[in-house]
């Protein structure tokens, strides 16, 4: 079911089951999601075959079980789904954790100074989400709803999604520094705790968020253009 040369992004858009055994091995299916496995696997280091078998294994686990195919959506109805599952997450998740990092920060700094940098992350992940988020359903999401959407509009606004969910995966990697790549000490509190648990479930969200965006909503309209241009 999977090769070596499937593209990253293709086998997470086709089973994602996979993308949290990809995420295990902190290989990128996002934003650069477009290399193959066996390039994404010898970049990390990881054995190619063992990879493939974790991705198997995960496949045949979640066969018999419903798994919809985000690419069977209409475009409305893909953006209502990242809106409805990705967006409002996000907007709950975020005022949440932005004050517990920094209670964290400021009981535990002392004893362990990353967590003040995780702190800062965490408010800067924010700062960077909610504005991306509602120049989203503002005005990138009614341009490729509208049928006909202006060429243009279409191509500004999507080089500036990939662009500032680029600048989410540098933040994304600077949480895995601050962490230790979520790595609890045994005398972490209850808050502590729970703020990892939670960052690392909105890092899950965000890689399949992106996913959708980057590799499922554009290339529909990426290849309306190189359709255009071809024709023209």
């Amino acid at each position: 079911m999977v090769s070596a040369q499937d593209k990253v992004a293709d086998i997470v858009t086709s089973h994602s089951e996979c993308a949290p055994v990809f995420q295990k091995h902190k290989i990128d299916f996002c934003c650069n999601g477009g290399v193959s496995l066996a390039e994404a696997s010898k970049k990390r280091g990881v054995d190619a075959d063992a990879l493939i078998s974790e991705l198997q294994e995960a496949i045949a686990q979640r066969r018999g079980k419903p798994a919809g195919d985000p690419r069977e959506l209409s475009t409305a109805g893909l953006i209502g789904a990242i809106i409805s599952t990705h967006h409002e997450y996000l907007r709950k998740i975020l005022p949440f954790l932005v004050p517990l990092a920094a209670k964290v920060g400021n009981v535990h700094g002392d004893h362990d100074p990353k967590l003040r940098d995780l702190a800062r992350v965490v408010q800067e992940l924010s700062d960077a989400l909610i504005p991306h988020l509602d120049k989203e359903e503002q005005t990138l999401f009614p341009a490729l709803m509208t049928g006909k959407p202006a060429p243009r509009l279409v191509r500004d606004e999507l080089d500036a999604m990939v662009k500032e969910h680029l600048e989410v995966a540098t933040l994304l990697d600077q949480v895995h520094t601050a962490t230790e790549d979520y790595t609890l000490p045994d005398w972490a509190c209850n808050s502590y705790r729970t703020l990892f648990t939670e960052l690392k479930s909105m890092e899950s969200d965000i890689l399949r968020h992106v996913h959708l965006e980057n590799h499922v909503l554009m290339s529909r309209f990426t290849a309306q253009e190189s359709a255009a241009t071809t024709a023209g």
